[in-house]
């Protein structure tokens, strides 16, 4: 017998012992959970429609605190109100770490206020909060400006004259003007093609990243970053959306008046000057691009998803909880109370499907919840 082979066999002989024995045993007491096999863990019991409709029924057999092996890696997993309240609330300074995001990772290098952690994420979240407010947060100027978004929706949909439409394009527009006001101190026509191209790269990205394929590089990504996929993808995107905000920060530079910041990035230009001379300071240009594109997606993607879900699932998923939950949570709200309440008051809304074969359920789930395609006739009252 020819030696590759006998190595073959030996390894192939190792690796179903390793399947019959189980997993070792984790270290530390975890919650009850599903017995893993070595490599996968819980994997083959992973539904490939997404990970949570497997959590979802992890959670009914094992309970609201459960442990499920991501890969090789266990990770302890809190669903319902009750649970995540206590671990976010309660005990909020224990949970306010940011785990990484493999796919992610190579751009935001833990920097910007979404990844990064301890005193740099302390820092740029007071700053990111204090700065957002100033730029209309918790202001009539917040509401001026999605009512006045909301009147360019109002023009839009009444082009469609009652015919089924896919709304997904305009909430993605709408949304993402109200980030770009506060962030880069205007809005877009929603023809403007360089913002139909910010939009169209930030969907993707979302759509990818909450792909099963990219869950399936999260458990493996120190194997799988070699290969071709999805990541690949979103790095590109991620490359191209960061070249267009380092041009943005250089105007801004260019034309920065200290006396009179219009936005974000004049703000955070002005902050960098002042610590200039701290060598230590979180607040450099690094940091600034990726809080602006950590903006700008969150921004974006979040409110129009929360938008194309509705209010219901506004009161059940809320942003988050705890020192971690989200910054425009308060504009999001807003928006997505004066967008509804300006489309009622203008339309009568219809689905060309029947309501009862209405499908809620999310196209992709894993870093966001993707929705089905659907259309909507906007009558004019």
């Amino acid at each position: 017998m020819e030696a590759s082979v006998l190595l073959f066999l030996t390894l192939l002989l190792g690796f179903v012992v390793l399947l019959l024995r189980g997993h070792p045993k984790a270290h530390g007491h975890l919650p009850p959970g599903p017995r893993p096999l070595p490599f996968l863990g819980n994997l083959l019991q992973m539904d490939r429609r997404g990970l949570l409709n497997s959590f979802m029924r992890l959670r009914d057999k094992y309970g609201d605190v459960f442990t499920v092996h991501l890969g090789p890696r266990p990770v302890v997993m809190l669903y319902g109100t009750e649970a995540i309240r206590e671990a976010l609330v309660d005990q909020a300074e224990a949970f306010s770490g940011r785990g990484t995001i493999a796919v992610v990772k190579p751009t935001f290098k833990d920097y910007g206020v979404i990844f990064a952690n301890g005193e740099r994420w302390k820092a740029l979240r007071r700053f990111s909060l204090a700065t957002m407010r100033d730029f209309g947060m918790g202001k009539r100027s917040v509401e001026e400006r999605i009512q006045e978004e909301a009147q360019c929706l109002v023009e839009e949909l009444q082009k469609s004259q009652g015919a089924p439409l896919d709304p997904k394009f305009l909430f993605q527009c709408i949304t993402a003007n109200i980030i770009c006001s506060i962030v880069f101190g205007e809005r877009f026509d929603y023809k403007d093609r360089q913002f139909l191209r910010l939009l169209d790269l930030i969907f993707q990205i979302y759509s990818l990243i909450s792909s099963f394929s990219s869950q399936v590089f999260e458990l493996f990504s120190g194997f799988l970053k070699y290969f071709p996929g999805t990541h690949k993808q979103i790095h590109r995107n991620m490359k191209e959306i960061l070249d267009y905000i380092d041009h943005s920060v250089e105007k801004h530079r260019a034309t920065l008046d200290a006396s009179n910041p219009r936005d974000f990035i004049d703000t955070y230009l002005l902050r960098m000057e002042k610590e200039k001379s701290n060598p230590h300071t979180e607040f450099h240009h690094q940091n600034l691009i990726i809080s602006v594109l950590s903006l700008f997606f969150a921004g974006t993607e979040t409110s129009s998803t929360t938008l194309r879900y509705g209010f219901l699932l506004m009161l059940k998923y809320p942003h988050v909880a705890g020192k971690r939950i989200c910054l425009g949570e308060g504009i999001a709200r807003n928006e997505l109370f004066l967008f509804f309440t300006t489309m009622l008051q203008n339309f009568s809304l219809s689905s060309p499907v029947d309501p009862k074969d209405i499908d809620l359920s999310p196209k992709e789930s894993g870093f966001g919840r993707v929705p089905q395609e659907y259309q909507i006739c906007f009558l004019s009252r």
